[in-house]
């Protein structure tokens, strides 16, 4: 395995990210886990790629399996590269995301109605 950058407060990534305790056995970081971590440590500043991309580049699992890995044990690597494959934003996270994606100058596009805007897959998506 790679040398692994702590997450927040000072966290390892190999912790999941709640407070509910100690870590059980059972959720020990497997090599799929571990494989999916260094894939999005790789994705370059301002680009991006989705849950779909990483399990395909991969060969194994699918988007949700990604998902519940960065749930789980990704506070530790720009989880925020990580989008929806319509380049929608992880909902409850858009405003930590969208700071993130400005200061990276990661493409965007403006969404119908001046909502939330959305990450232009075409220019930003990042291919390993």
């Amino acid at each position: 395995m790679t040398g692994r950058r702590p997450g927040p407060v000072g966290r390892d990534r190999y912790e999941p990210d709640r407070a509910e305790g100690p870590v059980p056995r059972s959720s020990v970081l497997d090599d799929y886990a571990s494989r999916v971590l260094d894939v999005v440590d790789s994705i370059p500043p301002g680009t991006v790629m989705s849950y779909g991309d990483i399990a395909a580049y991969l060969g194994q699992g699918g988007p949700r399996q990604v998902g519940r890995i960065l749930a789980t044990w990704g506070g530790g690597v720009p989880w925020w590269r990580v989008v929806h494959a319509d380049g929608s934003l992880l909902a409850g996270h858009e405003r930590a995301a969208l700071a993130r994606y400005v200061a990276e100058n990661t493409p965007l596009r403006a969404t119908a109605g001046g909502g939330v805007p959305r990450i232009d897959m075409g220019r930003a998506r990042s291919h390993p």
